[in-house]
């Protein structure tokens, strides 16, 4: 009888065990937001947010699977359960709250304008303001920076808001927008290509930093689960590695 129960214990393990390693979730990324997250030649997604992304999920014990999304959609698509969490540079706000949970965050972002290196604009973002007057500058829309701009200066510019990032720098370099105001580590990766070489940050970072989170469903226990994880990879070392791939300081 002993061995009877003996094995049942053990098969019941197993299969927990089992269940538990089978499990998979969908993590929600736009794919067209370098280096966070853009696809390569091959079709797939690569970047920050994919990288820590997988991390967590190992320390999780979970198998995860990307899938893309338009940036516009990503928060309904989560709530209609089209992926499990959203790791895609996502800025951790008010409005947001009310859509869905954020874990801690994963890294600190800034806003900042880029322009052409020629164009005068002045040393502060007071400056900046005086002297793009009646100008266009460009911003991702549903992004922080693009409601930031139509919040503060919708009366004294123009604003064009893009569908990505990667179209709102094509026309920046086409001379379409005169300048733009964006996340300044996705600034600083286009500012290295050919594209970019003949632009530059301008004045300072806007106020101060932007938290960026991993969305969840509201009430959706995954939150403290990846918090845990998120936890133990910067401790033990495995946010850093990643961190250092993509940037020569830290942006935790």
């Amino acid at each position: 009888m002993q061995t009877l129960k003996s094995f049942l214990a053990a098969a019941l393990l197993l299969a927990t065990s089992s269940a538990f390693a089978a499990e998979t979730l969908k993590m929600g990324i736009e794919g067209a937001y370098p280096p966070f997250n853009n696809k390569d030649a091959s079709g797939q997604v690569v970047g920050f947010d994919v990288e820590i992304g997988n991390a967590l999920c190992a320390k999780m014990k979970v198998t995860c699977e990307v899938v893309t999304s338009d940036w516009d959609g990503i928060i309904p698509a989560l709530n209609a359960q089209k992926f499990d969490f959203i790791v895609s540079s996502m800025s951790i706000t008010e409005e947001r709250k009310q859509a869905v949970d954020f874990t801690n965050p994963y890294y600190s972002n800034k806003l900042q304008f880029i322009a052409p290196k020629a164009s005068n604009l002045g040393a502060n973002n007071d400056a900046i303001k005086e002297a793009l007057k009646g100008k266009t500058i460009g911003a991702q829309r549903a992004t922080l920076s693009g409601t930031w701009l139509e919040d503060n200066w919708g009366d004294d510019v123009t604003i064009k808001l893009y569908d990505s990032q990667e179209n709102a720098f094509l026309d920046l370099a086409s001379g379409r927008v005169d300048a733009l105001l964006g996340d300044k580590y996705a600034s600083y990766e286009w500012l290295k290509s050919d594209e970019g070489k003949n632009f530059e940050f301008k004045g300072e970072p806007m106020f101060g930093e932007d938290k960026i989170g991993i969305a969840v469903r509201q009430g959706d226990p995954l939150r403290e689960r990846l918090n845990t994880a998120l936890k133990e990879i910067i401790e033990d070392g495995t946010y850093k590695k990643i961190n250092d791939k993509y940037f020569p300081f830290s942006i935790l």
